[in-house]
């Protein structure tokens, strides 16, 4: 494998940060990384679709882009269809392959940014829907014994936007495939968010996954600003969760705040709302802001340098704390 040296990531990373990689290369295969040898013990970062991350300073390793392709039925029943797929597959083009095939269970999560690797590290999840309600298995590679692991749905431990790969395992495995259960038969999920007003709006008759999808889409291209034109790495933080009591209390203050319940004694709030509410959204320093439609969304206007938008979130999070006595977390990984 060949490395190129002082590689930019710009074009690596959604926010369209400039920062450098001492050295870089791209992977396709298990083969290849079974065969890697690195020179000297420089950390090494496996790097996706580079949609859920912040560069804060150039990278002074090994930075390897996980290209590994390819989509493969492996199984199937009455009711469900498993397909093993490549960690550098594209995710939305996975859920437009899925919608192509009549396979649901994915269609609530169309257009979110990044690789397939990703989705079960962070759990995506939108509109009601997260990756571990289609998610079977999964390989990853371990960096240092160089075997690959296989691991189900208990092993990955998963939360909100979390697995033990962003905790446990952190920094030790290379996800190389995904393995995902979809449905045959359709079970639509559309209470979530605006999605029936959208299908309304689209004068839709029969309910499909594809309608599902497309008003998906439609609904995040309204609120989400596309990081092709203004980079972003959509939220940036947690929907934070507290307690009941804690809820009630700040619904007493604050009457249109908006809160889920998770269970009988856990609320989830709308992180955007906190930060909307608090008057962020829309602001702007230097080429760092908040976007306008969005309060939860952090942008790149040009030539904002990561330390520029870390130093905007975390005067976020003194904002929220002093305001409401809530506590946001950075949903993007910082680097």
């Amino acid at each position: 494998m060949q490395f190129e040296e002082n590689t930019d990531l710009g074009p690596y990373n959604s926010f369209g940060i400039q920062a450098k990689a001492r050295y870089f290369s791209k992977v396709s295969s298990v083969d290849e990384l079974t065969n890697l040898r690195l020179k000297n013990a420089l950390p090494l970062l496996i790097l996706g679709g580079g949609s859920n991350l912040l560069f804060t300073r150039d990278f002074n390793g090994y930075v390897l882009r996980n290209e590994i392709k390819g989509i493969v039925k492996t199984a199937e029943d009455n009711d469900h269809v498993f397909l093993r797929v490549g960690a550098g597959e594209n995710w939305h083009g996975f859920v437009e392959y899925c919608i192509s095939h009549n396979y649901a269970g994915v269609e609530n999560l169309a257009l979110i940014p990044g690789f397939t690797g990703a989705s079960p590290m962070q759990n995506i999840g939108a509109y009601g829907v997260e990756v571990k309600d289609v998610f079977h298995r999964l390989e990853a590679f371990h960096l240092n014994d160089k075997v690959s692991v296989s691991f189900n749905e208990t092993d990955c431990a998963f939360g909100y936007r979390e697995s033990v790969f962003k905790g446990k395992y952190r920094g030790q495995f290379a996800i190389t495939h995904v393995e995902f259960r979809l449905n045959k038969k359709p079970s639509y999920n559309t209470k979530y968010g605006a999605i029936e007003q959208e299908l309304e709006k689209m004068e839709v008759k029969e309910l499909s996954i594809r309608a599902i999808a497309d008003a998906v889409i439609c609904i995040r291209r309204s609120k989400l600003p596309d990081p092709a034109v203004m980079g972003n790495a959509g939220s940036f933080f947690k929907n934070p969760e507290i307690e009941r009591s804690i809820y009630e209390n700040l619904k007493s203050k604050y009457t249109g705040i908006v809160g889920y319940p998770v269970h009988d004694n856990l609320v989830k709030l709308a992180a955007g709302w906190l930060i909307e509410n608090a008057g962020w959204k829309g602001y702007r320093k230097g080429n760092a802001g908040v976007h306008e439609k969005q309060a939860l969304v952090l942008v790149n206007y040009g030539a904002a340098s990561g330390n520029e938008i870390y130093a905007l979130s975390t005067m976020i999070i003194d904002s929220i704390r002093d305001r409401y006595g809530i506590e946001l977390e950075r949903e993007v990984n910082i680097i």
